[in-house]
Order: C-alpha cells, then sequence, then structure tokens
C-alpha cells in the first residue's frame, strides 16, 4: 500500500495488492474467490494511496489550504470517472476480447500494438519516477536525521543527499536482481502498517503543534501554484493501472462502481485533512517532506526511519513492471540482470539532481500521471463507443482529452521552471 504503487504493464500482477485473492489453476472464477466489496474498498485504497501524500501539506503552503482541498476533491472526481470509463470499455469489448485483464491489454484490443507500447510507455516512466520519487525521499530524510558531507558541495552528487543515495545503490542492484518477486510479497503487509502509523503518528503531532501555535496561513494562491498543486494532487492519487484488476476480482461488479467512489471520496477527505493539519501546524516553514517538520524526538525519528526501509525494500516492487517490459523489448523477455542494474543507475542518477520531492512529485503528476489517467481512459472511451454516447458524452470525452494535454504541458513547464529554479538557488 501507501507509498508503493504498481501497475503491470501488460500483464495483471494482483499480488500487488495484499488482499487480493490468488487464484488456482481450477475454478478461478468461483465466487467464493472473488473480493467482497469491503475488500475492494481496501484495494483500492492500497492501489492508490501514495508518497505523494508526504508532499500535500507543502503543496497545501503553495496553493492555500482551500484551494487545495478543493484540487483534492476535483481531481478526486475525475480519477474516479476516468476509472469507470477503462472499466466501460472493458466490459463493451468483454465478448470479442475476452482477456483483457490490464491497461495496457486494453490498449492493444482499442489500438492494437500501438495502443499497448504507448500504455507501456507512460505505465514505465511512471513506475520509474516513483522510484525517483522513493529515493529522493528516504536520501533528504536521511540527511536531515544524519546531515554529512560538504554544506557547500561543487556538485549535486556530492551532496549530503546524493551520499546517501550512492551508499544505497549497491544494494539496490543487489534486490533488484532477484528473479522473482515472492521473496518480497510479505513487504505489502509491512508496508500497509507502517504508513497507517505513520500518518497517525503525523496527525497526532500537527494537532498538537497547531493548538500550541496557530500560524499564519492563507486560504488560495495565484494560476502558477494552483498548476503546482494540481500536479501533486493528480500524483497523489495514480492507481489508474489498477483498476481493471481491481474490478476483475470484485464479486459483485454491478457495485464496483459504487465501492470505488466510496473508497475514492474516503481517500480524498483523508488527503484533505493531512495536508490542510499540516500546513495549519507549520504554515510557511512546511518542509517538502512532511515527515522532517515532526522534530528529533524518538517517536518522530522512529517513524521517519520506518517510513525510509519500507520504501527502501519496497523500490525493487516498484521496478518490476520496467524490467517486465523493458526484457520484452530488450532481451526476448530473458532476464538481464545488466539492464536490470542499468535502470537501477539512471533512477540513482535522476534522484540525486532533483532537488525537492514535492516539485518532483508537481512534475510526474502533471506529465506522465495526467496522461496516463486522463488523456488515454477518455481517448480509449472516445475510440470504443463513438457516437453511441451522445453528444454529452462525447463533449465529456473530448474535453478531458482537451484539458488534460493543456494541462499537462502547462503544468510540466511549472513544473520544470520550478525544479531549475530551485537549483540555482
Amino acid at each position: 500500500m501507501g507509498l508503493h504503487k504498481e501497475a503491470s504493464s501488460s500483464s495483471s500482477r494482483l499480488d500487488a495488492a495484499p488482499l487480493l485473492p490468488h487464484h488456482g489453476h481450477g475454478g478461478g472464477g468461483a465466487g467464493h474467490h472473488l473480493s467482497s466489496q469491503p475488500k475492494t474498498f481496501a484495494n483500492v485504497f492500497i492501489a492508490v494511496v501514495g508518497s505523494g501524500v508526504l508532499g500535500l501539506p507543502y503543496t497545501f503552503s503553495r496553493t492555500g489550504w482551500v484551494a487545495g482541498s478543493v484540487l483534492l476533491l476535483a481531481v478526486a472526481a475525475l480519477t474516479f470517472h476516468c476509472m469507470m470509463l477503462l472499466v466501460a470499455c472493458r466490459r463493451r469489448l468483454a465478448y470479442d476480447h475476452p482477456k483483457i485483464a490490464s491497461f495496457g491489454d486494453l490498449g492493444a484490443a482499442v489500438c492494437g500494438p500501438a495502443g499497448r507500447h504507448v500504455v507501456d510507455a507512460m505505465l514505465v516512466l511512471s513506475q520509474a519516477s516513483f522510484c525517483v520519487g522513493y529515493l529522493i525521499f528516504i536520501s533528504n530524510t536521511m540527511a536531515h536525521l544524519y546531515p554529512v558531507g560538504d554544506s557547500s558541495p561543487s556538485s549535486p552528487l556530492l551532496t549530503a543527499k546524493a551520499i546517501f543515495i550512492w551508499v544505497m545503490l549497491p544494494f539496490q542492484l543487489g534486490l533488484n536482481s532477484i528473479k522473482t518477486l515472492t521473496l518480497l510479497a510479505p513487504l505489502s503487509i509491512f508496508a500497509d502498517v507502517v504508513d497507517l502509523g505513520a500518518m497517525g503518528v503525523v496527525l497526532g503531532q500537527d494537532v498538537s503543534t497547531w493548538l500550541a501555535n496557530k500560524p499564519p496561513v492563507f486560504a488560495s494562491a495565484g494560476p502558477t501554484e494552483i498548476l503546482y498543486g494540481l500536479g501533486v494532487a493528480v500524483y497523489a492519487f495514480e492507481g489508474i493501472g489498477m483498476v481493471l484488476p481491481l474490478e476483475a476480482e470484485a464479486a459483485d461488479k454491478r457495485k464496483f462502481g459504487g465501492t470505488l467512489a466510496l473508497s475514492m471520496a474516503f481517500i480524498a477527505v483523508m488527503y484533505g485533512l493531512f495536508g490542510a493539519m499540516g500546513y495549519l501546524a507549520f504554515g510557511a516553514a512546511t518542509r517538502d517532506i512532511i515527515t522532517t517538520n515532526l522534530g528529533t524526538g524518538w517517536l518522530s525519528v522512529a517513524v521517519q526511519l520506518g517510513l525510509c526501509i519500507n520504501l527502501f525494500f519496497t523500490m525493487p516492487v516498484m521496478m518490476n513492471p520496467v524490467y517486465e517490459v523493458a526484457e520484452r523489448l530488450l532481451c526476448r523477455k530473458r532476464y538481464a540482470w545488466w539492464l536490470r542494474w542499468l535502470l537501477v543507475m539512471v533512477v540513482g542518477l535522476m534522484a540525486m539532481l532533483v532537488p525537492n520531492f514535492a516539485d518532483f512529485l508537481s512534475l510526474v503528476g502533471s506529465s506522465v500521471c495526467v496522461l496516463l489517467g486522463f488523456v488515454l481512459p477518455a481517448a480509449f472511451h472516445l475510440k470504443v463507443f463513438g457516437a453511441e454516447v451522445g453528444w454529452p458524452g462525447l463533449a465529456g470525452d473530448v474535453a478531458v482529452i482537451v484539458v488534460g494535454t493543456a494541462l499537462a504541458v502547462s503544468g510540466t513547464w511549472t513544473s520544470l521552471a520550478q525544479i531549475f529554479g530551485s537549483s540555482d538557488v
């Protein structure tokens, strides 16, 4: 859960969510093997909630607490809508394409090999970007807790953050050389416990800090900051790659939409509370990773180290879809340790060069996640249903495509300007 999200590119990796049932070779379609509504609710929570939550308080300090809350609700509603577009597409194509198990499979069914390649490319970029975010979080947290190195290094590859990434890389090369995810599967439950505990501790600290000292805050900022916040919000709700496997595993598919809507609404309220309380507690002093605002008490240090350990061991799981696609395209589906090592090194170098955690979330959310979560589902729905949905449906799909593309371009530009501006400081 929480700080990890896995979306398989071409095949359904249902073991990414620990509550999903594992089917044997016989009777996989039996109703008692499928997920009840409470399990579906929990699995949606697991698939969606991610590391973006830790950047929400800082984002609220940029957008304002009212604008940030409205952004979260709007993005949650649009994400739900686009998830249901994918579900509608699969249901419509089920007769001619009964084996659609993933987003990539749907892309192939709708647009042929080109559709699969586009979805694969977006999922690879998003998964690799999540791992970059993990390394930024771990290294920034460790540098905050245990300052090392020169305070004014001559190269971004020699900063305190970079030193911790260099230390982690040999261990990550070893972990990412593991062929199967089976050995790492128990970490899913550990991740769930750590993430929920961390959020509880942070919220408790936020409330006590706010009651003791109420710093000045503002409600809303200008368009540039809103675009920045939009990118982080989209990143925080990214989970589109798991919606088709989740719907396939739902025992009562007629109620899947309602369960998904309820889960997304719950997540939106939780995100809003977490972001607003973090900002209200620390005001302008809110940092890009809210856990670094907690001080150096034993509980806060334990929470930060627990999150770091969680992300450290989750990274190989997150990189697996990247290896799946890369090895399929470059090595004819054969295991290639050298390719995995190369990709890990690229992810590590990217993490060293990005100065700010929340800035990176905004960039990924504005670019890859907007295209993957909004533009592609609307485009597939438009192609599958065409004029059958009527003018309101057509207008809705076209609006999502046009607005999503515009937001991707403008949001990416804004985020890049922020990142390069931070690098120059």
